[in-house]
């Protein structure tokens, strides 16, 4: 899921290079990070997101990042601006600083440069919009700090976020299905209480294993195993001050769960290795899509930390509690797929939107959006019908209209006067064949080439060419 609610905008027409420095701010930085490859790609995003820093690049020889600098602060002045410069350029370095740029960064770029400059711009854009929503006012179709929702459940959810969020220190135990946005309501109870201009740290317990999240948590001392040259902080030491958010707690083993209870009971933890309780101020937001009570009837689970976990319970309707909720996720999906294509997806037909409306989404809303960013691949400047939906979207009683004639050479295509676009029918038939594959074999990429009578490296070599390598796709 995204939407974190402080974005970094990189704007650079070196794809290779704007997808490496993305992929590191990512993985460095608690942000969402949003790519543009030109200026007027970046007014146009900037217009629809909240961004909190811009990292532009001069674009010469009419140095239109500069333009792009001043456009920025007339649009929305809270938005801190980095600018790319030659490092041999040191005249063009003060230019940008006069023109109103946070900082000026040497190119090519050095990652961790960027990394350390745009994480100090973020602090300073923290500091500068502490206490207001930040940049432009959120549209209805926003929900609440990027949760999309206007139906009466969701309503209700926005409500119970706000209470939650002004106590500073209770602890609060997310309920709710796989893909329901569990962190985004984490993240936003602790944007919108008295924690937020601290840190938010999240831990995913199922994803760490278990002889690491110990010391992923609570950090070891020098000396205390092997290869521990040095003290290393934990996650818990990390978020003092701030929310600690610990995801699929259902997860996590007795032994560790002893060693939580005690951060919620006395505020205090020992590093692994340690010998001296260390004080730590933090506020603990939990999150699982197990049932809890029945893991402590069963003794999974500790039941005093259950209790002390769940002081207020808040549980995440699935979307098929919250059909009205659709078509406003849908076309979010669809605007941000259609960012950086020439072509954009033009939605659902009716009889389409109708039948994704009535089916039980059991993956939720990361379910949908993955469908439309499959749709998005597959279908660019069309609308999808509901024959172009893969099976299981179609309700139980759809019969598939009837195929075209066709021959060995293919389908049959009729022409008129006005001629057909041979390579976009061509392309359209074979993406059709290829996503009929892996819907047929379950996204394994070496089943679907069999039924395809193609060799592996073949259909790997078009997929990526037409940028097809689909989430859940395997090799074998």
């Amino acid at each position: 899921m995204f939407y974190s609610l402080r974005s970094v905008l990189l704007v650079n027409d070196n794809e290779v290079e704007r997808n490496q420095l993305a992929g590191a701010l990512r993985k460095a930085i608690d942000c969402t990070v949003l790519e543009a490859d030109s200026p007027a790609q970046a007014l146009e995003i900037l217009a629809e997101e909240d961004v909190s820093i811009l990292l532009t690049n001069l674009f010469p020889p009419d140095n239109a990042g500069l333009q792009l600098l001043q456009d920025t602060a007339k649009l929305n002045a809270q938005v801190v601006v980095m600018v790319g410069v030659p490092a041999t350029d040191r005249q063009m370095a003060l230019e940008v600083l006069k023109c109103g740029a946070f900082f000026s960064l040497n190119m090519p770029y050095c990652q961790e440069e960027v990394i350390i400059a745009a994480s100090r711009a973020l602090q300073f854009h923290d500091l500068m919009t502490k206490g207001e929503v930040r940049g432009r006012k959120l549209r209805k179709s926003d929900g609440f700090h990027g949760i999309i929702g206007q139906s009466t459940r969701m309503r209700k959810l926005f409500g119970y976020i706000e209470k939650l969020a002004s106590e500073g220190d209770t602890s609060v135990l997310i309920l709710g299905e796989s893909g329901t946005g569990k962190e985004l309501v984490a993240r936003a109870i602790h944007a919108h209480g008295p924690r937020s201009q601290k840190n938010f740290v999240p831990v995913n317990c199922a994803a760490i294993p278990e002889d690491l999240l110990e010391s992923e948590l609570f950090g070891y001392v020098k000396g205390a195993f092997t290869g521990a040259n040095q003290a290393k902080m934990g996650r818990v030491q990390y978020a003092d001050g701030g929310t600690l958010f610990l995801d699929e707690i259902g997860d996590m083993k007795p032994a560790l769960q002893a060693k939580l209870l005690r951060v919620l009971q006395e505020k205090e933890y020992e590093p692994v290795g340690g010998i001296k309780p260390v004080p730590v101020d933090v506020r603990i937001l939990a999150a699982t899509h197990r049932d809890l009570e029945k893991a402590v009837a069963e003794g999974a689970f500790r039941e005093d930390l259950y209790y002390r976990l769940n002081v207020i319970p808040l549980r995440i309707p699935p979307l098929r509690e919250r059909r009205d909720d659709i078509p406003l996720l849908i076309e979010r999906f669809i605007t941000i797929f259609n960012r950086k294509k020439k072509q954009g997806f033009h939605g659902f037909e009716h009889n389409a939107l109708e039948a994704l409306l009535r089916y039980p989404w059991p993956g939720n809303v990361r379910e949908l959006e993955n469908l439309i960013q499959r749709m998005a691949i597959f279908f660019p400047g069309q609308k999808v019908a509901l024959d172009d939906l893969p099976e299981k979207y179609r309700p139980a009683d759809y019969q598939t209209a009837p195929q075209e004639e066709t021959d060995a050479s293919g389908p049959a295509v009729v022409l008129d006067d006005n001629g057909i676009d041979f390579n976009r029918v061509v392309n359209h038939f074979e993406n059709q064949l290829i996503q009929q594959a892996l819907d047929l074999t379950a996204g394994n990429k070496r089943e679907a080439a069999r039924l395809l009578n193609l060799k592996r490296t073949t259909l790997i070599e078009k997929l990526k060419r037409k940028n097809l390598l689909l989430t859940g796709e395997t090799d074998f």
